[in-house]
């Protein structure tokens, strides 16, 4: 039985996303990136490697549904920061989702399956997003759109596999060995990544830069009034 429930709808059909070829094998790793760090690139280069990908897109979105975006730094910052650290050219930045205008993975992932019909594609999420998969909208289509990968971090392997989503899903789990086959399988199926863990976590560089940050002259702050 399928897990899709009713047809998406999308944005401007002149929306530009990275070339894709029919074969080609590229996961797609979603996120507000705010800001990027170590943890990140451990899971794209995890990704890149024992999925087998010809590419994997950093998939810079203009806010997450889930989440306050009041602290969102702009997409520019965001995408110079990710474009600092990484050298790999088979790392391709995009954002093309704020062109989509929405802000939904499941939308999003059902662009790219009709526009790309022939290219094998993966979504690539980190073990804390599986804990909280289930409140994502339509998660149950994201699974039945395109296989996903979910790449271990700091803390949260546990939480992950015990998550109503994971829990649902569980027979269609591929063990980590044959990972290397998973884009070419069909939807659902998903394999947990386990890897190099880094302890760094977007929300405290946030915070830090927060508590680091000089405190404003009171000349500045009657000015601004």
């Amino acid at each position: 039985m399928s897990l899709k429930s009713r047809p998406h709808s999308f944005g401007s059909i002149e929306v530009r996303a990275p070339l894709a070829l029919p074969g080609q094998r590229i996961g797609i790793m979603g996120g507000s990136f705010n800001p990027p760090h170590e943890g990140h690139l451990i899971a794209a280069r995890t990704a890149l490697k024992r999925l087998k990908l010809d590419r994997l897109w950093w998939l810079v979105t203009p806010g997450n549904p889930l989440k306050n975006n009041h602290e969102l730094a702009p997409l520019s910052d965001r995408l110079a920061a990710i474009r600092a650290m990484t050298t790999d050219s088979r790392m391709v930045l995009t954002s093309f989702e704020e062109q989509l205008q929405t802000p939904f993975t499941a939308a999003t992932l059902a662009f790219l399956t009709l526009r790309h019909p022939g290219t094998h594609f993966v979504w690539v999420m980190g073990a804390d997003n599986l804990a909280t998969f289930h409140r994502w909208q339509r998660w149950r289509d994201i699974a039945a759109t395109m296989p996903f990968a979910v790449v271990d971090r700091p803390g949260w392997h546990l939480a992950a596999m015990a998550s109503p989503a994971a829990r649902a899903l569980a027979r269609y789990r591929i063990n980590e060995e044959e990972a290397a086959s998973l884009a070419l399988r069909s939807p659902p199926a998903w394999t947990f990544l386990t890897t190099r863990l880094s302890p760094l976590s977007s929300t405290e560089m946030r915070a830090k830069s927060i508590m680091a940050a000089p405190p404003q002259p009171a000349n500045s702050l009657k000015s601004a009034k």
